[in-house]
């Protein structure tokens, strides 16, 4: 395994980390603690140090199956997580973004890690007006000197969110994520250039484009009801199918398309680390393989 220092933070992390929305069972598959036990320890072996994850990632079930594979061995991990979206809160959406809600949304978060700090707490896709709200980014930082959370971060929804970006060293934040992969690249237009210039480490989420860059699937693919991609028009995926494999025209016959995918983003010279869901040890090797290409 590769490992990059995530911008200013100091941290080394794994080329390759772990995405866990599919933890949340939302992604056509029901995990149990067993399997999910012996994911992380398959990716401790291969050098993997960098898991991220959510709240509303089934609201802390993601989380709560990483707390439990990780609680033995925790100060070997770098666990980043989200806030923004609590799902059992019958508040209005716009309430979740205030400053004591999103406290108990981060105590609700270290109970299920079973830890008592995150490495990196992450404004979850959020709109420009929740994000300009002093009282919430106050609070965040008086949890960082509390040492609650090591690092503040910024997941912008979409690769376009500019002003999220250049906003992050006024608010204390140091760590972007962003969607970055071969069908979509927009992120390095104007976000990755921003976050070299503030020296911010950058997480790409979705390097395999919902999987579709794995290789696995046709233009008329069906997704299972439990499953995320099934929610979108179905001309969207076949749209987003038929671009992954005209791409994947270029892999060379003896790479892997989803090792090949994490390493084409890994090129870019602002992106610490990439996130790819896995929903088997298979892939999981499959996509750290990237980091040796």
């Amino acid at each position: 395994m590769k490992y990059r220092q995530l911008g200013k933070t100091g941290l080394q992390v794994s080329a390759i980390g772990v995405g866990t929305w599919q933890l949340g069972n939302q992604w056509g598959k029901q995990f149990e603690q067993n399997e999910v036990n012996n994911i992380f320890a398959r990716a401790g072996d291969l050098g993997i140090n960098l898991v991220d994850t959510a709240e509303c990632y089934g609201h802390h079930v993601s989380e709560n199956f990483i707390g439990n594979a990780l609680q033995s061995h925790r100060e070997q991990w770098i666990i980043a997580t989200k806030f923004g979206h609590n799902r059992s809160s019958d508040l209005p959406s716009e309430a979740h973004w205030q400053a004591d809600q999103v406290l108990l949304q981060l105590e609700a978060s270290l109970r299920a890690l079973r830890t008592d700090y995150i490495d990196i707490y992450q404004f979850h896709s959020g709109t420009r007006e929740q994000l300009d709200n002093d009282a919430l980014w106050t609070m965040l930082n008086k949890q960082v000197q509390a040492g609650k959370i090591r690092y503040l971060g910024i997941s912008i929804g979409q690769p376009s969110q500019l002003y999220q970006v250049d906003r992050a060293t006024a608010l204390g934040v140091s760590v972007i994520q962003t969607i970055y992969n071969a069908i979509n690249a927009k992120a390095a237009e104007a976000v990755l250039p921003s976050c070299q210039r503030q020296n911010l480490g950058v997480l790409a989420r979705v390097p395999l484009a919902s999987g579709f860059l794995s290789g696995k699937y046709k233009v008329n693919a069906q997704f299972p009801d439990n499953d995320v991609r099934a929610e979108r028009k179905p001309e969207v995926n076949a749209q987003q199918i038929s671009q992954a494999l005209e791409v994947l025209q270029r892999v060379p016959e003896n790479i892997n398309a989803a090792s090949w995918a994490c390493a084409w983003c890994l090129q870019h010279p602002t992106i610490t680390s990439v996130i790819p869901g896995i929903k088997t040890i298979e892939q999981l090797q499959i996509n750290a393989a990237g980091a040796d290409l």
